[in-house]
Parts: structure tokens; C-alpha cells; sequence
């Protein structure tokens, strides 16, 4: 993944709005959801939820489909895996290591 993407990226999600609605749109999964429905569970007005969309669309983290009269949103996998990919690649110094044993460095403390 070219350095720019991943910035341009990783700019979108430092924002609470925009990364509740990412969130909220891995969890909606390939189907994604109708703007409306994403205002409402995030508690954004509409012209707030246009403006944080665009962003997230320029990063290309979010996807926009037409169906019907409804615009439907839905995270773009490759690109979230692909920007996790960048982020660990070089996790552990290059040894295996497994995402649910993180090393002592990356351990959450109690």
C-alpha cells in the first residue's frame, strides 16, 4: 500500500465521527447502510454525516452504492485490510506472531 493512501487514510479515522462511522460500517458488514441509518446511530445531522462521508470516500475507507432512491454505504475491506497489512508488517521484527498472543511490547497492561 503506497505511504499517501495510508495517510490520506489514517487522516479520515482521526476523527471520533468518522471512526464510529467506520466502525459502525464494518459491523453493517458487505450490505452497508443507508445514510439515514447511519445518522440516526451515530447521532449526526444529516449535512454532518455528508461531510464526514466525503472524507472517508476520498480515503476510499467507505464505498456509496445507488439502490433505489437510497444511497447505501458499506467499509471497503480491501482497503482496511490493506491499511492493517501496512500498519503490522513489520510487527515482531519479522518473526510469526499471532494477533490474538501480541509480543510483551504490544501486551495491554491490567
Amino acid at each position: 500500500m503506497e505511504p499517501n493512501i495510508v495517510v490520506r487514510a489514517l487522516s479520515a479515522l482521526a476523527h471520533e465521527s468518522r471512526l464510529a462511522i467506520f466502525r459502525l460500517l464494518v459491523v453493517a458488514g458487505p450490505d452497508g447502510m443507508a445514510a439515514g441509518e447511519i445518522a440516526q446511530q451515530v447521532g449526526l445531522s444529516p449535512s454532518s454525516l455528508s461531510f464526514h462521508l466525503k472524507d472517508l470516500s476520498h480515503a476510499e475507507l467507505v464505498r456509496p452504492r445507488q439502490e433505489g432512491r437510497f444511497i447505501i454505504y458499506s467499509a471497503n475491506f480491501h482497503v482496511m485490510t490493506g491499511l492493517v497489512g501496512f500498519l503490522t508488517e513489520n510487527c515482531c521484527a519479522g518473526a510469526t506472531c499471532a494477533a490474538s498472543d501480541p509480543p510483551d511490547c504490544c501486551a495491554r497492561t491490567p
